[in-house]
């Protein structure tokens, strides 16, 4: 399944469309008398601010998305960019935006359906009843409400233009003065009140995997899906505020409507059948039904949204897999659904006014965008392996459209609130100022977003930010020298002996000199200088016994050998230094086989070398001087290869063993599937991956329905068993319920576990300290 890809059939128009149909919603029906109220006819501007920050946003997610087309939009971009602190702020902001979002939608839904104010009980009801039948269609996951919701956008499309069309005609320039009755700052703020407009165009950048010509296409589709409505909402507005004044569009509840009540008005009315049928009746009504529909697409998608945005953290480990739960009858993530719609209900139901809703969803997403700009950077400076967009901001554009976006979004969130939020205790009043209502809901979320980083998801979540990276950007990496080289940590002299005779079946393998670097470190607290160490003669002899022994161990294996004596606070550190310093390409390590939940995953010496060591990685359990017969498992996993690698070097250096790859498969329902020939397969493909020959090795393939127990009774027959670590973070995710850990847990013999090259990304605390000329303590050396 890993595999598999999308096809691209979405062309510019299609993508365009894909866009424009989340753009075109509710927010254009429900907010023209609450934006005219707060800045007047100048709210036109708010809409032209809006949308000018929505199409910087554009430019900078058009490069993110080609760069990194996956699942969960601006969340998964500034996760993997920044890392899981500000991962998890965006994640629970995007979430709780579209739920703030949801529940504003709803409550327009209610006033344009019963002509009432949002707080009438009755607006609330008819709200959270339809909040409700939205939360079962998607639980139930009908299919047919994709099809409907195209239906919908054109209807919505032809409707908001014809209104534009017609109601040019009534506008009436008096009614456009004053132009910003509250000042410039209020339209500011109205900006941050219309974005909830905006939030949907990333849609097109979710489905970058899709589209044909993405280079092209995406930013095109992204920047026209923008620009379209905010022309449209800009016209609306003038329509609106130039036809009707503002303190009576302000107290509408169907602004739109009542402005089409007085555009088409001018048409007068028409005999049908002798009765006369009014125009203004009609634009009125016709307004209303696209209200109630626009209302109705936009909460649903919303909901739909969320969803995807709850998948994603789930997948990074920041929220518990258990809200991705799947139906097993409906196929729908419904855990995540009625979390989502429990919340959207709340927030109906809640004494916060219909504004506050959309300001405080804008506020979440003005705050995503605001780092996504920042996420272009670092990953520009960063420059990682895996990121080649098709589409960039051409230069004359960068850094200018990122910085400029990422100031405007701050400017405006400075900006959003009426006034300042008050606290009523009782008879006494407490004044939050400078903080607005909106603002202080916002940060409440972001505080919160932390804390369940601070005490749930730091430990959980995959380490992927490039912030360090990009402060002090990685050299381009020397060629390698002419030895492969294999650094040893050694410290046990009971397992010194076959740890160093694995590291040298790896060098003596390969088709240039090799060579051994082997490495002991003595670890001193930070109240003892590292020099002090000579006072310590048992711990020094016993350093140089140990390396001694290990330059006679290697000396009978024919391949060179130099040892390295290292003093420093820390042996995981001091080894990863070595590692890197030495430019390995290989590093083998003993380990236990023993998981200790103070040392995190594999031993607090070996993770940090897990997490940032560039070369290829062993570790040894139990390691023997003769490998006997040996097995690895040939697997679909993307260390396998490197796993058949390693046991094909045991085999070459130790002529008298025996290397089996073997895979198990379970019994296929398709009668056209022999699961026999696609174990042998995949033994064909991990053996010609890891450039062994047909004649080195046997297949063995198993079919069983219980793989995991086959698989464990197979291994037990042989004396070493090879296993590539599993997970795309090795430290992360590597051994957790996974079946090399069973394979280490109940294997008795020799058990090595491989993993690829692997290059995390430093901390910003590591480039920092780079940037500013500071250096890891000098390693003591023998040589």
């Amino acid at each position: 399944m890993s595999n598999q890809e999308l096809a691209r059939d979405l062309g510019f128009l299609e993508a365009y469309t894909l866009g424009l149909g989340t753009m075109i919603g509710a927010g254009i029906f429900v907010l023209p008398g609450i934006v005219a109220e707060a800045a007047g006819p100048a709210s036109m501007i708010s809409f032209a601010i809006g949308g000018v920050i929505a199409l910087l946003a554009a430019f900078s997610l058009s490069e993110l998305a080609t760069g990194m087309p996956r699942a969960g939009g601006s969340y998964y971009y500034v996760n993997h960019a920044l890392g899981s602190f500000f991962g998890t702020i965006i994640g629970f902001g995007m979430w709780a935006g579209l739920m703030f979002a949801t529940a504003f939608y709803m409550l327009g839904f209610g006033q344009y359906l019963l002509n009432r104010p949002s707080t009438a009980l009755t607006v609330v009801i008819a709200a959270l009843g339809m909040s409700a039948v939205l939360v079962a269609i998607n639980f139930r996951g009908v299919k047919e409400t994709g099809s409907l919701q195209n239906v919908i956008v054109l209807f919505l499309l032809v409707l908001i233009v014809l209104f534009i069309t017609v109601g040019l005609f009534a506008v009436d320039g008096g009614n456009l003065d004053p132009f910003a009755p509250h000042g410039w700052p209020a339209v500011g703020a109205t900006a941050g009140t219309v974005f909830v407009t905006f939030i949907g165009f990333e849609v097109i950048a979710t489905s970058a995997e899709e589209i044909k010509n993405p280079g092209r296409n995406l930013p095109l589709s992204m920047i026209a899906a923008v620009v379209t409505p905010t022309i449209l909402y800009v016209l609306v507005m003038l329509v609106s505020t130039g036809t009707l004044p503002v303190p009576e569009l302000a107290a509408s509840d169907v602004p739109v409507a009542d402005v089409a009540q007085v555009t088409v008005g001018t048409l007068g009315s028409v005999a049908i059948g002798g009765r006369t049928l009014e125009f203004a009746t009609v634009g009125s009504g016709i307004m209303i039904i696209g209200a109630i529909f626009a209302t109705i697409s936009s909460a649903n998608a919303s909901i739909l949204s969320a969803a995807r945005v709850n998948f994603a953290m789930g997948r990074d480990r920041i929220l518990t897999n258990w809200l991705n739960k799947v139906h097993e009858r409906y196929r729908t993530p419904y855990r995540a659904i009625f979390a989502t719609g429990f919340v959207i209900l709340v927030l109906v139901a809640s004494p916060l006014p219909i504004g506050t809703l959309a300001d405080v969803a804008s506020f979440m997403f003005l705050i995503t965008y605001a780092l996504v700009h920042v996420a272009v950077v670092v990953l520009r400076r960063a420059d990682p392996d895996d990121y080649d967009p098709d589409f960039r901001i051409p230069s004359v554009l960068y850094p200018t459209v990122p910085i400029v976006g990422f100031v405007t979004c701050l400017f405006v969130l400075v900006q959003m609130g009426e006034e300042a939020a008050t606290l009523e205790v009782g008879s006494a009043s407490v004044s939050l100022a400078p903080l607005s209502w909106v603002q202080v809901i916002g940060l409440v979320t972001i505080a919160l977003s932390i804390l369940w980083y601070r005490f749930y998801a730091k430990e959980r979540a995959l380490s992927t930010t490039l912030i360090g990276e990009a402060v002090a950007p990685t050299d381009e990496p020397e060629s390698k020298d002419a030895e492969y080289r294999v650094v040893v940590p050694v410290a046990n002299p009971e397992t010194q002996r076959p740890l160093i005779a694995h590291a040298a079946a790896s060098a003596a393998s390969q088709d240039r000199p090799g060579e051994l670097v082997v490495v002991n470190v003595i670890e001193v607290p930070p109240q003892t200088s590292p020099a002090q160490i000579e006072f310590e003669e048992e711990r020094v002899d016993r350093q140089r016994t140990l390396l001694d022994n290990a330059r006679d161990v290697a000396g009978t294996l024919d391949v060179g050998v130099r040892t390295r004596a290292i003093v420093g606070r820390n042996a995981g550190t001091a080894i990863l230094s070595v590692i890197e310093d030495e430019a390995a390409d290989h590093a083998v390590l003993g380990w236990a086989g023993e998981r200790r939940r103070r040392d995190v995953i594999f031993g607090s010496t070996i993770d940090p070398i897990l997490e940032r060591a560039p070369c290829e990685v062993s570790l040894v359990k139990s390691p023997t001087e003769t490998p006997g017969s040996i097995v690895t498992l040939a697997g679909e996993g993307s260390n396998a290869p490197v796993s058949a690698r390693r046991a094909a070097e045991l085999r070459r250096s130790f002529p008298e063993t025996s290397l089996t790859l073997l895979n198990v498969q379970s019994p296929s329902d398709d009668p056209g599937v022999d699961p026999l020939e696609v174990g042998q397969e995949t033994i064909t493909e991990v053996a010609t991956a890891a450039e062994i020959d047909s004649s080195e090795y046997e297949s063995r393939v198993i079919v069983d329905e219980d793989v995991r127990s086959s698989l464990l009774g197979a291994v037990a027959t042989y004396d070493t068993v090879c296993v590539g670590a599993t997970g795309t973070s090795t430290v992360a995710q590597a051994l957790y319920g996974s079946i090399p850990q069973e394979v280490v847990d109940k294997t008795d013999g020799t058990v090595v576990m491989a993993r690829s090259e692997n290059r995390t990304p430093r901390t910003f605390k590591q480039a920092l300290i780079q940037r500013l000329g500071g250096r890891s303590p000098p390693a003591k050396s023998d040589e």
